[in-house]
This record gives C-alpha cells, structure tokens and sequence, in this order.
C-alpha cells in the first residue's frame, strides 16, 4: 500500500508537527506500507491549506492508496469539510486513517465513528463559541474591558504629531510600534 501522510500545526501550535510526522511513520512502518507523499501544513484549519490539496490531488491521481492523519481535526476544517472530503476519498477506493482516533475509515464502523466524533468536535467548538459571547457580554454588562487592550488608541496624540510632520503611514506604524490601518484609522478621525 502506498500511503501519503498530511501533518498539520497551528502557527502557535508548531512543537506537534515532528510528533505527529514520527507517529504516522511509525504506523506506515508496522504495517509494512510505503510513503508515497509526506505533506506538512502550517496555519489554521479555517485558512487554505496547500499541503492537503496537493495530498487530495495525488488521491485523485490513484498516486496513493490511503491517507493517514495524527488525528481527525488536523484534516477537516469543519464538519461539513471533512464528510465531503472523507466521502471522496471512499469514493474514490482509498483508505483513510487517524491515528488517535484508532480509525480506519475503510470499514463501516470506522466511517460511522468519524462521523459520530466530527460532530462532537462541531459541538464543542459551539459550545466555546457560546461562551465567549456570554463573557462578553457579561463584561459589557458589568462595565469591564473586553477584547484586545487598546494600544494605538492610546497613542493618538504621537501619530497626529507625527502625521503632520508629512511622516508616512508606514513609518508612524513602525516608530510607535502599532499597525499601519491604525494609523489610518487614527488620522482619518483625527
């Protein structure tokens, strides 16, 4: 079996991408397969990710026999993504595994367990959704701040000064060290 191998980290999340390399070659290992593509994506789940895509393609090409993963949520970027995608790769006659999980995706249980655990995933990341937003606005409630500190507005003063020294946008950011839209921002009220 030629398998391909997609590891993904977050940007802040990034000591997990070795583990998670050793941990599906291991497994290719034991069960005597080949690596016929290794991939690594780093980012959000919710942005694009190359590396998966180009895992998909090597799919559709039948360059591959089954995808493995460290675990599911490092392959779908939400519910509906990772049924469509699954439900292509059975489709399409390959096997897909987590490896935390204990899935196997080319088996009927395997396929309703993924199913099952996907959408416990979609609920709890609602239910911390809800919770954020009962925080906020519960500290809006009781007067508190919320959310980022305020830390160009604070230096107002300083990028008024420094605009009207025909000082670029770009370098009033870099100087006070805030962003380039908070400068506009700031001018464009000022």
């Amino acid at each position: 079996m030629r398998a391909g191998l997609y590891a993904r980290v977050s940007t802040h999340d990034q000591q997990t991408l070795g583990l998670q390399s050793e941990a599906m070659s291991a497994y290719i290992k034991n069960r005597g397969w080949l690596i016929a593509k290794s991939v690594e994506d780093v980012g959000s789940g919710a942005k694009e990710q190359p590396g998966r895509e180009s895992l998909l393609m090597a799919a559709r090409r039948r360059e591959i026999d089954a995808i493995v993963v460290w675990r599911l949520d490092r392959w779908g970027r939400s519910v509906a993504d990772l049924m469509s995608t699954l439900r292509e790769l059975l489709d399409l006659g390959l096997g897909f595994i987590s490896l935390a999980e204990a899935l196997d995706l080319s088996t009927p249980s395997g396929r309703a367990m993924a199913g099952m655990l996907a959408i416990f995933a979609e609920f709890e990341r609602e239910i911390l959704r809800e919770r954020v937003r009962a925080g906020i606005a519960q500290a809006r409630k009781e007067g508190r701040p919320h959310g980022r500190p305020r830390t160009a507005s604070l230096k107002t003063e300083e990028v008024l000064r420094l605009k009207a020294e025909q000082v670029s946008h770009s370098e009033i950011a870099r100087r006070l060290g805030i962003g380039r839209t908070s400068v506009r921002r700031i001018v464009a009220i000022g």
